[in-house]
């Protein structure tokens, strides 16, 4: 969600410069490509870009149509065709071999409910949502409804739909999307057809780090980079100063046993534990067992872990058994990590890898190209050689 951030805020920028904005999504690839649906950028009249909806082939030829799009206030839809088997010529070869069609909207900031006000309420709260954002393959030149609904999954509904028939059957779409957390493309039939992309959105990871010394630097800036919120708990007051941890959300010196009554603890809630005090982590674990969060870490050996499991069990503290598979000791992904920045980007990659359902594993040995949306750096780095086939 780091990038919808960034575009609300250099929408909000712009605004108050003055100038026009134009807002480029990703909503449907066939084939593969180095973004997929869901991809954002937005662009300014002057040529200020954030966000991105490629590895650098396709932003030069979007800001260049998206300046015709502001320049006539028009919605268009554009397709850029990176299948060319002649791209190999070129020695380089970006490895995208897809259709990408790409949504250019410009933005009116007096526009009641426009993207960017739709991203905003999603922002503003901490809930999975569905943005339903439609457009015309069969009819590229004519009107592209845009992006246009958000439902969250308290069933609250903001925006407009194309067209009123379409209501009843998005709204089923939406509720079958926030059920399996996976984005859809739909076909509608209405005075026209059109295609939605219905996109599961889910807040950004909240990482409760328990404890603040030198080595939970490096995670929490690791986290911030992903654009994570942070909250940072440790019971000593020299320690727990903002001051070290200035990207995070919340500092504050609390008691193990008071450790979680100040957070607010949801879907995308995950804790680690490197307070590097024995006593204070097992008071941390016995509260954080019975949140269901999806992620406990806890640094130090294994046998800490059993020891601190142990202990819960002679108490009779009863331990839900699926929470165990929820816990992590010793934290992090086993990639020879030594010095604390190499455990913290060890920690963050397993909580990315638990959070988003996946083992961790290299990318090499997957056999499904099709599944793999990242390529190689090397590819990244000269993607800006690239040539695309485009047309409107």
């Amino acid at each position: 969600m780091k990038e919808l951030h960034e575009i609300v805020k250099a929408f909000e920028d712009a605004d108050k410069r003055g100038l026009s904005t134009a807002l480029a999504t990703v909503v449907h690839v066939v084939g593969s490509a180095y973004r997929h649906e869901g991809a954002r950028m937005l662009i300014t009249e002057n040529g200020e870009l954030t966000g991105a909806i490629s590895g650098g082939c396709l932003e030069g030829d979007a800001l260049r149509k998206a300046r015709l799009a502001m320049a006539e206030n028009r919605k268009m839809l554009v397709t850029y065709d990176t299948s060319d088997d002649d791209d190999a010529k070129f020695g380089v070869g970006l490895g995208c071999n897809g259709i990408i069609q790409v949504l250019l909207e410009p933005i009116d900031p007096k526009q009641e409910l426009n993207p960017i006000k739709l991203f905003k309420t999603f922002l503003g709260k901490r809930q999975n949502a569905v943005l339903g954002t439609f457009f015309s393959l069969d009819n590229k030149s004519g009107p592209q409804p845009g992006t246009s609904i958000l439902i969250t999954d308290t069933g609250e509904v903001e925006g407009t739909f194309p067209f009123n028939s379409l209501k009843e059957f998005f709204i089923n779409d939406a509720l079958t999307t926030l059920k399996s957390t996976r984005s859809v493309i739909k076909h509608y039939t209405g005075p026209t057809d059109i295609k939605g992309f219905v996109e599961f959105l889910k807040p950004p990871i909240h990482l409760v780090v328990f404890g603040a010394g030198n080595d939970a630097i490096p995670l929490v800036q690791f986290a911030n980079i992903l654009g994570w919120e942070i909250s940072v708990i440790d019971g000593r007051p020299n320690y727990a100063i903002p001051s070290r941890f200035p990207s995070a959300k919340k500092v504050q010196v609390t008691r193990a046993e008071k450790a979680f009554d100040t957070i607010h603890v949801d879907d995308w809630t995950v804790a680690v534990l490197m307070t590097h005090n024995y006593n204070y982590d097992l008071e941390v674990l016995r509260k954080a067992i019975l949140l269901n969060l999806k992620y406990i870490g806890t640094l130090g050996p294994k046998k800490k872990l059993r020891r601190m499991l142990d202990e819960l069990t002679e108490e009779e503290f009863e331990i839900p058994e699926d929470s165990l598979s929820r816990v992590f000791g010793p934290t992090g992904l086993d990639i020879g990590s030594e010095t604390p920045e190499e455990i913290a980007l060890s920690i963050i990659a397993e909580i990315k890898a638990v959070t988003s359902n996946r083992e961790g594993t290299s990318l090499k040995y997957k056999t499904e190209d099709h599944d793999v949306k990242t390529v190689s750096l090397q590819k990244h780095i000269h993607s800006k050689f690239h040539s695309c086939k485009i047309d409107l």
